[in-house]
């Protein structure tokens, strides 16, 4: 049995700012039936809801050398959904307001590198793999090679790492001093194929340098990173380990997300009848304060409100977008710019805008099951799970050809009448208005509509298929270092 510990700064449902807490809340649980003894580990943070703490069993605690610092680092474990879950603790770097962004992130994530290495003969675990994920988890590999493999009668010799790039934007870069003074790492690590970064040190740069393989979430991305425009300055690397980089999509969870028994719903529904999607619209209609007609098209975004999220051609074509005839719902936050641009459209456009400046699970859920159309026309998208939610849901996806947008949604085609949704290749505003005229076009047309949202509602996006590429990954590596 192939043995997995699989470390993620957020996992859901304990804690969540983005889809990499989606990914480390689903995908050990599919891995788990597929026999892999997978185990996660992330931060105790002070925000996990009671309801999980009060489940946790403290199973002991060990001593973090963080230079001179001799930091306390205690493990707590819960078994939820099947899946053992360790959380370290240390209340003075965890139990803050929030979780990134904080003057100290620095001295906060090389702590939880060096804990998810130094628990390991704690819990009595000994991974085959280390799967790591984004910049916080960066340090491992390297850490791993400098400190711990001849440790402990050879405990952690023959362990090895997977890095996942699930966005390359986000690195973890911090001053160059953080080497010795936070890692205990000598400065032959500090050098332009090693973790230097424009005379920084790049948590990130040092998860794709030192760590045995590469992923990332979709295929069409781990392409597009090796050139200047996706690359974030990491396209060299990349480039050069390319043969080590592998993409595989992410999945969502269909048994939370089943549009024919989510409680979060006014009404259920399946691909068999419809009807259910239908009175999904008028009563979210009533609720948000739209005219209540079933004859326009209810276009939705739900999304971080960023520059890469496409809200910059929104923003070029919301009048035009407005004079096709359709109701247009945002949920999210994010930028105040584009915040106010939303805000101001619900005030030009009253019963047919309808800006949701907030997070709220139960709304989006809603939001998924009511609209017709989602619209997700990204600068760039590692692999993106809106379009994944939105077809699960019967809502037809209209989006940009890039990373896993590409991977996930095949171009409607109006002679042979395949494909998911409707597309645009270019990061060009008239070319999106284009892509929803076509979905318009369509969707006046009830039968090619429905059997439309049909096609939609079969596609398989489970973590099944995933999770069964992760574990060939697994197994390939162990063969290839292992041999």
């Amino acid at each position: 049995m192939i043995k997995v510990w699989f470390a993620s700064s957020e996992v859901a449902p304990f804690m969540k700012t983005g889809g990499l807490a989606d990914v480390a809340g689903s995908l050990p649980k599919a891995l788990k039936e597929m026999n892999v003894d997978i185990r996660v580990v992330m931060p105790k943070y002070g925000q996990i809801a009671p309801e999980f703490v009060s489940k946790m069993k403290f199973l002991g605690s060990c001593e973090v050398k963080l230079s001179w610092r001799r930091q306390y680092c205690g493990v707590f474990h819960l078994e939820y959904d099947g899946v053992s879950f360790y959380f370290i603790d240390n209340e003075y770097y965890f139990f803050r307001d929030g979780i990134y962004g904080l003057y100290d992130d620095g001295e906060r994530f090389s702590f939880f590198c060096k804990a998810i290495l130094e628990v390991l003969p704690l819990i009595d675990f000994k991974p085959d793999i280390i799967h790591l994920n984004d910049w916080q988890t960066g340090m491992v590999s390297v850490l791993l090679d400098a400190h711990y493999r001849n440790r402990d009668g050879g405990f952690y010799k023959n362990i090895h790492t997977l890095y996942t790039i699930h966005n390359l934007k986000y690195q973890g870069i911090f001053p160059k001093e953080v080497l010795t003074d936070l890692l205990d790492l000598d400065w032959s690590y500090f050098h332009p194929n090693g973790v230097e970064f424009y005379d920084n040190v790049n948590f990130m740069k040092a998860g794709l340098c030192y760590s045995s393989t590469l992923s990332t979430v979709s295929r069409t991305y781990a392409d597009e990173i090796k050139y200047d425009f996706f690359g974030e300055n990491m396209q060299d690397v990349i480039r050069r380990r390319s043969q080590d980089m592998y993409g595989i999509i992410n999945g969502i969870d269909y048994d939370r997300n089943d549009p024919a028994t989510d409680p979060r719903l006014y009404v259920n529904y399946s691909k068999e009848n419809l009807n259910g999607k239908y009175e999904n619209k008028r009563r979210l209609q009533s609720d948000l304060g739209l005219e209540v007609r079933s004859d326009i098209p209810l276009i939705s975004l739900i999304s971080r409100l960023v520059d890469q999220k496409g809200l910059d051609l929104i923003e070029r074509m919301m009048d035009e977008l407005m004079e096709m005839d359709i109701e247009f719902v945002v949920l999210g936050t994010g930028d105040r710019k584009y915040e106010d641009m939303f805000r101001y459209a619900q005030n030009k456009y009253p019963g047919r805008v309808s800006a949701n400046i907030k997070y709220d699970g139960v709304l989006a859920q809603r939001i998924y099951a009511a609209s017709d159309m989602f619209l997700m026309p990204s600068l760039y998208e590692p692999c993106g799970l809106s379009q994944l939610f939105s077809m699960r849901y019967g809502t037809v996806p209209i989006v940009r050809e890039t990373g896993g947008l590409k991977d996930t949604v095949q171009p409607y085609n109006v002679y042979t009448k395949e494909g998911t949704g409707f597309t645009f290749a270019n990061y060009n505003a008239h070319e999106m208005k284009d892509a929803v005229a076509r979905a318009i076009e369509i969707y006046n047309n009830k039968e090619e509509w429905e059997n439309l949202i049909r096609r939609c509602m079969s596609q398989d996006f489970s973590w099944k298929n995933s999770a069964r590429e992760y574990k060939n990954l697994y197994q390939s590596m162990l063969d290839r270092f292992n041999a």
